[in-house]
């Protein structure tokens, strides 16, 4: 059995409209999210032996602002990837680690989850998850494989789904909480 976590990078900051959508950073909600999450991620107790992370700015500083610490292995390919994309990246991570941390965006992260989990694997984590997969939001699934080279979509369960507005309503939607 593996680990997979997976975090989406953190509100992004829209105030420069002149950056490319890779350069964008954080706005405060973000770096305020982001640090909950990190801390949330380190209370969760799971030790992250790999992290693969998409180079884009905003994913930089999530985990810079959510204190997920060591080597990070930037993936160009994982910017804006599909599931499938995505599916490649995991399946080629080196060394045969139990749990690798996945952070980057959506849709590529939610779709991620739909092709992992069975449908007869599907519980109410899931269906949040459906439901909709916010900014800085983390979730732990356990896969059904040996080998990172085996994954295959329907191995999974999804064991955990943290949202920032799980943990400070006042990370919830604009205008609620």
């Amino acid at each position: 059995m593996k680990l997979l976590g997976l975090l989406r990078h953190a509100k992004s900051d829209w105030d420069d409209l002149g950056l490319r959508d890779f350069d964008r950073g954080l706005n405060n909600r973000g770096r305020k999210g982001a640090a909950l999450m990190g801390q949330h991620i380190r209370d969760h107790g799971i030790r992250w032996e790999q992290v693969l992370a998409s180079p884009a700015e905003r994913v930089k500083r999530t985990l810079e602002a959510a204190g997920i610490d060591g080597h990070v292995n930037w993936q160009d390919r994982a910017y804006l990837a599909s599931s499938s994309t995505l599916i490649e990246l995991l399946r080629a991570v080196e060394g045969s680690p139990d749990s690798v941390l996945l952070a980057g965006h959506n849709p590529g992260l939610q779709e991620l989850i739909f092709d992992l989990v069975p449908p007869d694997a599907e519980n109410a984590l899931f269906d949040a998850a459906a439901e909709k997969y916010p900014t800085a939001t983390f979730a732990v699934l356990e896969l059904d494989i040996a080998d990172w080279a085996e994954l295959e979509p329907n191995c999974g369960r999804l064991i955990h789904l943290a949202r920032p507005r799980d943990l400070d309503p006042e990370l919830g939607p604009e205008g609620r909480g």
